[in-house]
């Protein structure tokens, strides 16, 4: 042990990266899920995109100012412990939020499987199939249809169907009254039934249903053609942007106030944390040990997403029958919190000094703005953040659309930051083969193209392979971004420039792909969104490559030759370099050092 404890870096690092494997892992029980349960809340897409780009806009502008308050007032411990005390109960907020669907159904274990069977969300539109018989009648006008439940219904996601299930009901399981006689042939129609009262009943003679739409003939067979590529437009479109119900008002104000809660405690942890161990290290001139620690993060998400995924996919018969699966992970949430915030309590603050104000943050701005090169990287960083929000918020979904389990989709979170950590060594020789601009170019290629791949899933394992290439599409891409942020940066800049373009542009751009992204599910599809995306990431790689070469560069100097230089070299009859008071002093420091 140091003889100052002060400055034990390598207890110090330890802490550290102990903390950062906490955080990953309590991060990874609730993040990735976290729009799936919004879903089994029974809130349709545009709902959850406004959620969600809330959350995104809070964190990029909350954490930052938060941090800075804590510097300024000397209260970097208080605030961490208190961030942490807090998000352990904001997280369970989310836990009261009523779901649209207050009777889940029940649930029953045979052996290795259960059954679940719920009723649709109130304003869900039901596709049943109406067999008429070719019996002479007089045309008598369409009573009211009552509602039946279906044992074929996943929880909370309004209706649920095998990869070859037409999603219709046979006219065998709904009441008589539903089979009219209607002079002609035999045939069968699709009819589009919509609930007039705010919620379906429990029972399947209350709550009426109303004909919206004429009967259309089906193709040969009585089937229609109802891929899962489409049943989450239809999902959204079904959960219009009406308000009125109260139970849908409800549950979507109590999820906006929790979720807003939640951020405004947790989010500066991270920044916080940072901003105290780099400056803890910088005393003592041990900064390199900082650079690794995201790996620790990385590896603690890895081990977090696969755990908690798989302990929901165990505990899914065993549930109570008045609660969703997803309460699972915001109580391993908690749980995790509250060591995470026994690790704070030794976690490296540096000694309090006096505080100076600092106008780095303003210098960081005004040389984004002074320099086109930095312009044109944060307008990527943000068109990343678009695309990125929109994985993030729905290609669970669309998992889901195709019977993906959540064991699942927890690994294909972990092969992409697994895959991410393994292309860490080659990082020097990719940026040194590739350049900064074209590894940014690999990046965004990839990106667009993981895109169009996950708008043409067949199956629940397809999405597999495609995670592979987040070693790349983030991991490489991100690492460009900041090598040319620290190429560009002026001295003393680099950090508040790498806070701005992760931070602001990166969030305002995840913010705005989630609130777009939202209303582009509900009037086209999840395939729609993911096609578009990529075309918007091409159209833009090819605009970045092109203008490269017509950037201003500028040469800068190599401060390791010029310490290298003989004094013999430089001729003290040149004025040009007599008026370099840079290279002068230099040059006789190096003399002296020589001498």
């Amino acid at each position: 042990m140091s003889a100052n404890p002060q400055w034990d870096t390598s207890r110090a690092l330890g802490v550290a990266r102990f903390f950062h494997l906490v955080c990953g892992v309590r991060d990874a029980c609730v993040t990735p899920f976290l729009t799936l349960y919004l879903r089994q809340l029974g809130l349709a897409a545009p709902w959850v995109g406004i959620l969600m780009g809330t959350k995104h806009l809070i964190a990029a502008f909350w954490a930052p100012f938060c941090a800075f308050l804590a510097k300024s007032y000397q209260k970097r411990r208080v605030l961490l412990i208190g961030s942490l005390l807090g998000s352990v109960g904001a997280s369970l907020l989310m836990v009261l939020v009523p779901p649209l669907d207050r009777d889940p159904g029940y649930r029953s274990c045979n052996g290795s499987h259960s059954v679940t069977a719920t009723v649709p969300p109130p304003a869900v539109a039901l596709t049943v199939n109406v067999t008429s018989a070719p019996e002479p009648a007089p045309n008598y006008p369409a009573p009211s249809l009552p509602a039946e439940r279906s044992t074929g219904v996943g929880p909370g996601d309004g209706f649920r169907e095998g990869p070859g299930e037409s999603g219709q009901e046979p006219s065998s399981r709904l009441p008589s009254s539903f089979v009219g006689s209607i002079q002609g042939t035999r045939t069968t129609s699709r009819v589009l039934l919509h609930p007039i009262t705010s919620r379906v009943k429990d029972t399947p003679q209350e709550g009426a249903f109303r004909v919206v739409s004429p009967a259309r003939p089906l193709l040969a067979g009585g089937t229609a053609l109802a891929s899962p590529a489409n049943q989450s437009a239809a999902r959204g479109m079904a959960g219009a942007l009406d308000l009125s119900s109260e139970g849908l008002r409800w549950t979507f104000i109590l999820s906006l106030g929790s979720m807003v809660v939640w951020e405004l405690l947790t989010s500066p942890v991270e920044q916080v944390a940072d901003d105290s161990l780099y400056e803890y290290l910088d005393f003592v001139d041990a900064t390199d040990g900082y650079r690794s620690l995201w790996i620790w993060r990385l590896l603690g998400m890895s081990a977090g997403v696969c755990g908690i995924s798989a302990l929901v996919g165990q505990l899914d018969c065993f549930l109570m029958t008045n609660g969703h699966r997803g309460v699972v992970h915001f109580y391993g949430y908690s749980l995790v919190s509250t060591l995470a915030l026994l690790v704070s309590i030794a976690f490296p603050v540096p000694v309090c000094r006096r505080w100076e104000p600092s106008y780095k943050m303003v210098k960081a701005l005004s040389l984004i703005g002074g320099d086109p090169r930095l312009i044109t990287l944060a307008l990527t960083v943000f068109l990343i953040g678009t695309a990125t929000s929109t994985v993030q918020n729905f290609l669970f979904w669309r998992m889901k659309d195709h019977e993906s389990t959540e064991p699942v989709m927890g690994v294909s979170v972990a092969l992409g930051l697994l895959g991410e950590i393994l292309l860490h060594p080659l990082k020097t020789p990719l940026l040194r083969k590739l350049s900064r601009v074209g590894t940014v170019g690999l990046g965004l290629g990839c990106l667009a193209g993981q895109l169009l791949y996950f708008s043409f899933l067949w199956s629940w394992w397809s999405v597999l392979p495609a995670q592979l290439l987040s070693a790349v599409s983030h991991g490489a891409l991100w690492w460009a971004v900041g090598a040319s942020i620290a190429y560009l940066a002026t001295p003393g800049t680099e950090r508040p420039l790498s806070a701005v373009f992760r931070d602001h542009f990166y969030g305002v751009g995840a913010s705005l792909g989630s609130f777009v992204g939202g209303f582009v599910v509900m009037h086209f599809s999840l395939a729609v969104l993911y096609q578009s995306c990529c075309v918007v990431l091409l159209l833009w790689l090819a605009l970045f490559l092109s203008i490269q070469s017509r950037l201003p560069q500028e040469r800068t100097i190599n401060y390791s030759k010029l310490l290298a230089v003989e004094a013999s070299d430089t001729s003290d009859s040149e004025q040009g370099t007599e008026r370099d008071w840079l290279v002068k002093a230099m040059r006789d420091e190096h003399s002296d050092w020589r001498g």
